[in-house]
């Protein structure tokens, strides 16, 4: 399928399959420093049982303008410190402080390019018991270029026979790193069945989410994406594609999605700060609507990189200048 605007939204980059390079600076602990000195113990809590709690944040150079726009940063960590709550970290500081700290890294890596934010809080503690109270915090933030996570020209889906963890056993709602063997595993599974994603059932058997991203769907007029209570990440994108779609007059509704309803809807697409908005022309080997990008896939699409990357100049609350 040929790429279309939707694809030339984000630029190109280092593929998210590619191992990091450990260049320039990182921020681990209250300093900067060197990233290839970012080290932790293999002794530390959260490598052994998965105590940690993560975003993903995205940063997008805008060449005319010579600047790089941090998107939606204060919401991603005023919900990485819901995360934190829910493993009792303590995180360094306040969402606006953490901004500034994220805003400082950038510059002292002097990126000309979209790049990927990672701050990472986590049970740092050389300590064997499994438990969350009384364990030593730490906190690391790191930075590197990248393009996107998902196809953005039309990707392939599948629904993985892995059930999305439940509220009551690791919940999805908070970004906790242990969680995401569920999201690899199913993503594992896909990818043997010749899928690019991943679409995951509740264990009542309803729609929740991609592997690693928020759905959608386009059906009768309206655009549908599951609900919260469905163990879904509660998506920052998510949220910024629901606002414009209003924005724009469309119909949105939260509600349970059925599985066949997937394979009879008119449009489907992922949301996330890695996948950005992904377009879905086939699940399960079935095409969506025409088997193509659908008008609303692609409208949102335009109208997401031309906000994140300051050529719209709608919703400046979203967007935060790193260079002065």
């Amino acid at each position: 399928m040929a790429t279309t605007r939707a694809a030339a939204g984000t630029a190109a980059g280092p593929s998210p399959h590619a191992e990091i390079s450990e260049q320039g600076v990182a921020y681990l602990d209250g300093e900067f420093v060197p990233f290839a000195d970012a080290k932790i113990s293999i002794a530390a809590h959260v490598i052994n049982y998965g105590t940690g709690v993560f975003e993903g944040i995205r940063a997008y150079w805008n060449p005319a303008q010579e600047q790089l726009y941090l998107f939606r940063c204060r919401e991603h960590f005023e919900r990485m410190t819901r995360s934190a709550r829910l493993l009792r970290v303590q995180l360094p500081g306040s969402p606006d402080e953490l901004v500034e700290t994220t805003r400082e890294l950038l510059r002292r890596n002097a990126f000309r390019t979209d790049v990927y934010v990672r701050p990472l809080a986590y049970k740092a503690g050389r300590v064997m018991k499994v438990a969350l109270d009384g364990i030593r915090d730490g906190f690391a933030l790191y930075t590197f270029p990248v393009g996107g996570y998902l196809p953005t020209d039309g990707l392939k889906a599948a629904v993985s026979s892995w059930r999305r963890v439940s509220d009551n056993a690791v919940p999805a709602r908070g970004k906790l790193t242990g969680a995401y063997i569920n999201t690899s595993l199913a993503v594992d599974e896909v990818a043997g069945r010749g899928a690019d994603e991943a679409i995951f059932l509740t264990d009542d058997g309803h729609v929740s989410e991609g592997g690693g991203a928020n759905l959608f769907i386009v059906r009768d007029g309206w655009l549908i994406t599951t609900p919260v209570t469905a163990d879904i990440l509660e998506g920052v994108t998510r949220d910024c594609l629901m606002t414009l779609s209003r924005e724009q007059g469309l119909r949105v509704a939260e509600r349970n999605i059925d599985r066949t309803e997937l394979y009879v809807a008119d449009e489907l697409f992922f949301s996330g700060t890695g996948a950005q908005v992904a377009p879905c022309v086939s699940v399960d080997g079935r095409p969506i609507g025409t088997g193509r990008i659908g008008p609303v896939s692609r409208m949102l699409a335009e109208r997401y990189f031309a906000i994140a990357r300051g050529d719209d100049t709608a919703h400046p609350e979203w967007r935060a200048a790193v260079y002065q």
